[in-house]
C-alpha cells in the first residue's frame, strides 16, 4: 500500500508438522513478517515451558558473568575499563546469517563455564578470606611487639589505675590475668569496649590499636578501617569470663587471632605469616590468571567481523527464547495449528518458505487462507507501516500519540515536512540553524560508525539525523527570511529603504514606513533597529502563523476527504467532511485571504482585520471595506458558516437510527423466512431469546449515545477551530522569544566588552566569547531547541491531527530475529 496507508494485511492459519515446527518457525521470523495469535489462552497450554526454563537459567547465567566481567579491570584497556567495556556488540547481520548452534550444546558450554567459574570463585575467596586474616593476625603480631617491648606495662598500669587491679588485688599474689586479641571494625570500637566493660561488670580491659591501611572485608566485599583489639581479663583460657568475652566477640564481627606471650614467639609468627601471605598471593595471581584468560575468550569475536562470543550466546538464548514462546501460541499434537497476520504482498514467500523446508518424507506446513471469513469478521486488522530510515521519526512521533487505524491516513508522511517547516518558523535564525543542520549532516556522515554505539543518547540522535538535518535547514531558511544571524539583521542585498533628507546622522532611531518598494528576498534588515520594529515583525509573524496554521489544518481536512473516500463512508462524507469544510474555509479561509489580500493592495487606511471578523459575526457594516462588495460577500459566508454547524450536528444520527432500523427489519424477514413465521412472531422470538436456527444477534444501538457523541464532536469541532488557530500564534511567540533572546545575550555578554578601555577589552572579549558560545550552545542550542520540539509536536498532535486522526489501531507486531535482538539492547 506505500506510507500514506498500511500495508494490506491478511489473516491465515499456519499448520506446522510437529517435528519440524522450530525450523519453520525460526526460517520465517528471518525473512517473512508474521504475528501470531494465542491459540491457548482459554487453557493456558505452554507445551514448550520447559524450553524457556532451561534458556531462563542459560540467561541467568549470562547474567552472571556479565557481572563479574564489569567488575574485573580490562589489563588491555584504557585506565578504569573492565573487561565488559571490550565486548563486541550489535552485529545483528553476522548473527542471523552464521547461527548455527544448537540449544544442548550452547547450554552445554555455557554451564561447563559457569561450573568453572563458581568452582574457582570459591576457591578464591577461601584464599582471598586466608590472605586478609593472615595480614589482619600480622597487625595483631605488630601490637603484640610494641607491647613486648614495653607498651604492655604502661597499658597494665593504666589499667591498675582506673579499675584498681580489675578486682582489686595487685603485685605477685594478685589474679593472674589472660588476654583475647584480634580485628573489628573501628566504627564499632566504642560499642565493643561499653559492652564488654557492662557485660563482665568492670572486670575486663580493653586497649585498642588502630590500623593504619585498610582491610578488605570478605563478607562485604569492601575497603573497611579496621582496628586491633586485646581484652585483659580475670581468668585462665577455660574460665567463664573468656567465654563471655567470645561470644561478645562473635556477635560485633570480630575475628579472634592468638595474642603472642613472648619475642622470640612473636618474630617466629611473623616470618611464618609472611610466608602464609606471599604464598596466597601467589595462588590469587594464579586465580587472577585464569580468570582472565576465560574472559578474554568470551570476549574474542567469535568470527571476524563478529560478535564477541559472549554476546553471540546472549543473542542465541533471545532467538531461541522468541521461538520458544511462540510455539506455546499454537494448538495440537501432532500438526500445530495458530492463526497469524500478514501482509498480502508476502504471501508467496511465505508459501515458498513452507514450499522450500520441505523435509524427505514430503512434509510441509500449510497456510490456510479464508478470505471471506476474514471480511466477515470485525476484528479490526493490525497496522503495518514499511517506513524508511527518514519517515521513521516521525512515525514515532505519530504512533507515541496513538496507533494509526487499519489504512487510515498516516500523519507521519507530512510531518516528514510539515514538522521540521513548522519547527524551522519558530527558530528561525541563521547561525543557530546552521549549526543544527551541520549537527545532523555529521550525524548522517557517521551514520555507520555511530550505529554500534553503547551511548543510548546518541542513539536517539542517530534515528532523528534527518529530521535534524531538516530542521537546522528550516531554520537556516526562516532565519534568511527574517534576515536574522544570531539576532542580529543580516544585509544580504541594499536596502529598498532610503534615508530622509531631514533624518539627523547622530540621531540613532528611526522610523521605517512601507514606501511600496520590494526587497529581494526576505524581510529587508533596515527594519532590525528601528523604532517600530517589533509592531512590524509582531504583525508579519503573526498573520504568517495563521496562514500557515489554517493551511495545515485544510489538509487535515483534506485527508479526512480521502480517508471517507477510501472507506466508502458516505454518511461522514456529506455529513462531516462538507461541513467542515464549509465551516473552516467560509470564517479562517476568508481570514487568510484578506491577510494575503492587504499585503498585495496598497492602501492609505487599511481596516483591522480582527474587527473585519467581529462585524463579519454580529452582521455590523463595515465603515472602510477592503473590496467593493464587501458586505454581500460576508454575509454570504457567515450564512454558510452557520448553517454548517446543525449540518455537522443534526443529519448524522438520524441516518444512523434509519439505516439501524432498517438493518432490524430485513433481520425479522429473515428470521421469519427461516423459521416460517410471520414477521411480528419473529420479532417476538427475536426480541425473547426464543430458538431459531437462523437466529442473528442484534447489534446493540442507542440513539442516546449517537446524539451526545455527535453533539460532542460538533461543539469539540467549532470551538476547536478557533482555538487551534489562535494556537498556531506560538511558532510567533516562540520566533519572536528566540530572536530577542539572541539579541541580549550578544549585546549582554560579548558587544558589551568592545566599550571596555585597551588593553582590558582583549581579555574581557575572549572571556566573552567563551561565555556567549557556552549560552548560546547550552540555552540557545539546547533549551530553546527543545522548546520548540515540544510546541511544534503539540501542534501536530492537537492541531492538524485532530482534523481527520482516529489513532485507535494496535501496531502490527510480527515475529522478527532481528526486532527481538535490537529491542532487547534498548
Amino acid at each position: 500500500m506505500g506510507i500514506l496507508r498500511s500495508e494490506e494485511m491478511r489473516k491465515a492459519t499456519l499448520v506446522l508438522p510437529v517435528e519440524r515446527a522450530k525450523e519453520y518457525i525460526s526460517a520465517m521470523a528471518r525473512t517473512a513478517n508474521l504475528q501470531f495469535e494465542d491459540m491457548n489462552g482459554d487453557n493456558m497450554k505452554r507445551p514448550y515451558k520447559k524450553f524457556i526454563q532451561r534458556i531462563d537459567e542459560m540467561e541467568r547465567i549470562l547474567r552472571y558473568l556479565v557481572e563479574e566481567m564489569k567488575r574485573t579491570p580490562d589489563p588491555q584497556g584504557v585506565e578504569g575499563s573492565t573487561m565488559y567495556d571490550a565486548v563486541v556488540r550489535e552485529r545483528y547481520d553476522d548473527f542471523l546469517a552464521n547461527d548455527r548452534g544448537t540449544l544442548d550444546s550452547v547450554e552445554q558450554t555455557i554451564l561447563k563455564i559457569y561450573k568453572d567459574f563458581q568452582q574457582f570463585q570459591s576457591n578464591n575467596e577461601s584464599l582471598l578470606d586466608a590472605k586478609h586474616r593472615c595480614i589482619e593476625e600480622k597487625w595483631v603480631v605488630t601490637a603484640a611487639t610494641m607491647y613486648s617491648r614495653g607498651s604492655n606495662q604502661s597499658v597494665m598500669s593504666h589499667a591498675a589505675e582506673e579499675g584498681t587491679s580489675l578486682m582489686g588485688g595487685s603485685g605477685d599474689d594478685g589474679p593472674q590475668f589472660s588476654s583475647i586479641a584480634g580485628t573489628i571494625v573501628q566504627s564499632d570500637q566504642e560499642r565493643f569496649a561499653r559492652t564488654i566493660f557492662r557485660a563482665t561488670r568492670g572486670n575486663t580491659f580493653t586497649h585498642f590499636q588502630p590500623i593504619t591501611d585498610h582491610l578488605y572485608d570478605v563478607r562485604t566485599h569492601e575497603r573497611v578501617q579496621k582496628s586491633v583489639f586485646v581484652v585483659y581479663y580475670q581468668g585462665g583460657v577455660t574460665s567463664n569470663m573468656r567465654d563471655k568475652v567470645q561470644r561478645i566477640c562473635s556477635a560485633f564481627g570480630a575475628n579472634i587471632y592468638p595474642w603472642p606471650t613472648g619475642a622470640a614467639a612473636t618474630q617466629q609468627r611473623a616470618r611464618e605469616l609472611d610466608d602464609l601471605i606471599a604464598d596466597k598471593a601467589q595462588a590469587l595471581k594464579a586465580y587472577d590468571r585464569f580468570v582472565s584468560s576465560e574472559m578474554q575468550a568470551m570476549i574474542k569475536q567469535a568470527r571476524p567481523g563478529a560478535n564477541s562470543q559472549i554476546e553471540e550466546w546472549r543473542m542465541f538464548c533471545l532467538k531461541e527464547k522468541a521461538i520458544y514462546a511462540t510455539l506455546n501460541l499454537f494448538e495440537g499434537d501432532t500438526t500445530l495449528r495458530a492463526d497469524c497476520w500478514y501482509p498480502q504482498e508476502e504471501e508467496e514467500r511465505i508459501r515458498r518458505i513452507l514450499v522450500d523446508l520441505r523435509g524427505a518424507d514430503n512434509m510441509s506446513g500449510m497456510l490456510l487462507t479464508d478470505n471471506r471469513a476474514m471480511e466477515a469478521s470485525k476484528v479490526m486488522p493490525p497496522t503495518y507501516f514499511k517506513p524508511n530510515d527518514i519517515v521513521l521519526p516521525a512515525q514515532w512521533l505519530v504512533n507515541t500519540y496513538g496507533i494509526p487505524r487499519y489504512q487510515e491516513a498516516n500523519p507521519a508522511i507530512f510531518a516528514v515536512v510539515t514538522f521540521p517547516f513548522i519547527f524551522g518558523i519558530m527558530f528561525g535564525d541563521v547561525g543557530h540553524g546552521l549549526c543544527l543542520m551541520l549537527g545532523g549532516l555529521w550525524l548522517m556522515a557517521n551514520a555507520d560508525e555511530l550505529k554500534f554505539t553503547t551511548n543510548e543518547n546518541l542513539k536517539v540522535f542517530l534515528i532523528f539525523r534527518y529530521m535534524i538535518a531538516m530542521m537546522g535547514f528550516f531554520a537556516l531558511y526562516a532565519g534568511l527570511m527574517y534576515s536574522e544571524v544570531v539576532g542580529v539583521g543580516v544585509m544580504l542585498f541594499d536596502s529598498s529603504w532610503k534615508e530622509p533628507a531631514d533624518l539627523d546622522p547622530k540621531d540613532e532611531t528611526w522610523t521605517l514606513t512601507n514606501t511600496g518598494e520590494v526587497y529581494p528576498f526576505g524581510l529587508d534588515p533596515a527594519w532590525h533597529g528601528a523604532t517600530n520594529e517589533l509592531l512590524f515583525v509582531n504583525s508579519m509573524k503573526m498573520k504568517i502563523a495563521v496562514l500557515f496554521g489554517v493551511t495545515q489544518m485544510l489538509l487535515g481536512l483534506a485527508l479526512r476527504f480521502g480517508n471517507a473516500l477510501y472507506f466508502r463512508n458516505w454518511i461522514d462524507f456529506f455529513c462531516e467532511c462538507i461541513p467542515m469544510t464549509i465551516f473552516m474555509i467560509c470564517f479562517f479561509g476568508y481570514m487568510d485571504w484578506m491577510i494575503m489580500y492587504k499585503w498585495v493592495t496598497p492602501m492609505k487606511e487599511p481596516p483591522s482585520i480582527i474587527n473585519t471578523l467581529i462585524g463579519m459575526g454580529l452582521g455590523l457594516e463595515e465603515k472602510h471595506p477592503l473590496y467593493e462588495g464587501q458586505a454581500g460577500v460576508q454575509s454570504t459566508l457567515m450564512i454558510l458558516t452557520a448553517i454548517s454547524v446543525p449540518w455537522i450536528l443534526i443529519p448524522k444520527p438520524l441516518i444512523l437510527w434509519w439505516q439501524h432500523n432498517n438493518a432490524q427489519a430485513h433481520r425479522y424477514q429473515e428470521l421469519a423466512m427461516e423459521n416460517e413465521l410471520d414477521p411480528l412472531a419473529a420479532a417476538e422470538l427475536g426480541g425473547m431469546g426464543g430458538p431459531g436456527p437462523g437466529k442473528v444477534a442484534a447489534e446493540e444501538f442507542e440513539l442516546g449515545e449517537i446524539v451526545i457523541h455527535q453533539l460532542i464532536e460538533t461543539i469539540e469541532y467549532v470551538l476547536g477551530t478557533v482555538s487551534h488557530t489562535a494556537s498556531y500564534l506560538r511558532t510567533w511567540a516562540l520566533s519572536l522569544a528566540h530572536q530577542q533572546l539572541s539579541l541580549v545575550f550578544l549585546q549582554k555578554i560579548l558587544l558589551s566588552q568592545f566599550a571596555l578601555p585597551v588593553p582590558i577589552n582583549g581579555i574581557a572579549i575572549y572571556i566573552g566569547f567563551a561565555l556567549f558560545a557556552n549560552v548560546t550552545a547550552g540555552i540557545l542550542l539546547g533549551m530553546d531547541v527543545l522548546e520548540c520540539f515540544l510546541h511544534t509536536l503539540r501542534l501536530h498532535w492537537v492541531e492538524f491531527q485532530s482534523k481527520f486522526f482516529k489513532a485507535d489501531g494496535h501496531i502490527f507486531v510480527p515475529l522478527s530475529m532481528r526486532s527481538v535482538l535490537e529491542a532487547d539492547q534498548r
